[in-house]
């Protein structure tokens, strides 16, 4: 059987105020025209479906509209959705008996029976090929909260344990789990497949548009969580393509569109991955046409007259129906006045939006305070504005096991907000 990989869509992005729409829908029907291309049996998108909680209404509609056309021009088709950090469960699982009659099986959350036990049938979903027989059973594993996870007592661990190894243990006997029910229910011939929300090691990120999760990234997981016997993994959360621990089954296919100007280069895919009885026989790469073009000018500050000078270097289609933004980066020794206005009106009449005009200053002869670097307040992650308040307050170290105490509550706050 075929399956197309897939994850962090994003749906309802905003890029320094530009809304997305035209990008995710011309990349969701590129994506349905490719399943049909490929006859795909099966859809798997490893989470962040949506950029927040509480997504716009036409984020929602984008979303509802690909799946009824995937019903629509592929009957067969098994769609399985899994939720991301930024996902609310309860949104995305709302649905889910609706859409399960449709042969779509989401799972936003860690299921819970009335007994608050794991529902490990809700987990473990069978796929079929093109013949409507199973032919393989996909752990349908969500991003997992730190509510999710064992207690002490269900590890049988020792309280004293580091958090870190606890949240590792408690990931492993979770998926340990739900890989023993679906050896239990698979027969001989027919693949495992498994979905993993989270942070790997040795992942590499893209600071300025993905969120940090289990503890600010502190608590990366191994890849031997996933068992040997798993055909193939599809994770999501990193945004840039990636193999994971040297596994070429375990990886990351990263988002369909550049989420932060920092992602322009990268190399934006879904992923075919073509199953043979029990294992994974091929494993191909689909490239995402890109519908803009993003420019950073240039990538490292340079003075005014230079950037300038390589603005009117750019060339820009006017045949181009998505105009390409810009980001200027311009190196300066003292405040000079209407310097955004300066690069926006050199770029004044041509098919191209100027998102951010990037100011650094540098220079001799100013005062201590203008010596400090210019910041963006939304430059900084919650763990910088923390560290910045930390070192204002107190002299010396120290910040280290508050700052752990500070991410353990930052995860909590922001799966509070995603409930």
């Amino acid at each position: 059987m075929r399956l197309i990989h897939t994850s962090d869509w994003h749906l309802g992005q905003m890029l320094h105020d530009r809304p997305r729409e035209e990008e995710h829908r011309r990349f969701l029907a590129w994506l349905l025209d490719r399943l049909v291309a490929e006859r795909a049996d099966a859809l798997v998108v490893a989470g962040d479906v949506f950029d927040n909680a509480n997504p716009y209404a036409s984020a929602q509609r984008m979303y509802y509209r690909f799946l009824a056309d995937c019903r629509s021009r592929l009957p067969n088709l098994d769609i399985v959705v899994v939720g991301g950090n930024h996902d609310s469960p309860s949104r995305l699982d709302a649905p889910a008996d609706l859409l399960g009659a449709f042969g779509v099986t989401v799972v936003g959350g860690l299921p819970r029976r009335a007994d608050r036990t794991t529902d490990f049938d809700r987990l473990v979903r069978p796929l079929t090929d093109a013949s409507g027989k199973t032919a393989a059973w996909v752990v349908a594993m969500p991003f997992l909260r730190p509510a999710d996870l064992p207690n002490e007592t269900e590890l049988e661990t020792e309280a004293v344990e580091p958090i870190e190894d606890r949240v590792t243990a408690g990931i492993r006997k979770l998926y340990d789990a739900a890989f023993a029910q679906a050896r239990r229910r698979r027969a001989p011939g027919q693949a495992i497949i498994a979905t993993g929300h989270c942070f790997m090691v040795g992942g590499e990120v893209s600071k300025l548009s993905e969120r940090e999760i289990q503890r600010g990234n502190q608590d990366a997981f191994p890849a031997d969580i996933f068992p040997d016997d798993a055909a193939y993994v599809a994770l999501g959360h990193l945004h840039k393509a990636q193999r994971v621990g040297g596994r070429d089954t375990v990886r990351y296919c990263g988002s369909p569109i550049p989420l932060a100007m920092s992602e322009k280069d990268y190399r934006h895919q879904v992923v075919l991955v073509e199953l043979d009885g029990e294992t994974c026989a091929d494993i191909r790469e689909l490239p995402v046409p890109r519908t803009r073009r993003l420019f950073v000018v240039p990538e490292t500050p340079e003075p005014l007259d230079a950037v300038l000078a390589k603005l009117d270097e750019l060339e820009f289609d006017e045949e181009e129906d998505v105009p390409p933004l810009v980001e200027a980066r311009v190196l300066l020794e003292n405040p000079q006045p209407n310097v955004a206005r300066t690069v926006r009106d050199a770029l004044d009449g041509k098919n191209v939006e100027v998102v951010r005009v990037q100011v650094t200053y540098s220079g001799t002869g100013r005062g201590l305070a203008d010596d400090l670097p210019s910041t963006n307040l939304g430059d900084l992650s919650p763990e910088d504005v923390f560290l910045r308040r930390f070192q204002k307050l107190y002299a010396g170290d120290g910040a280290d096991e508050l700052l752990d105490a500070y991410r353990e509550l930052l995860d909590l706050a922001r799966n509070g907000a995603n409930a």
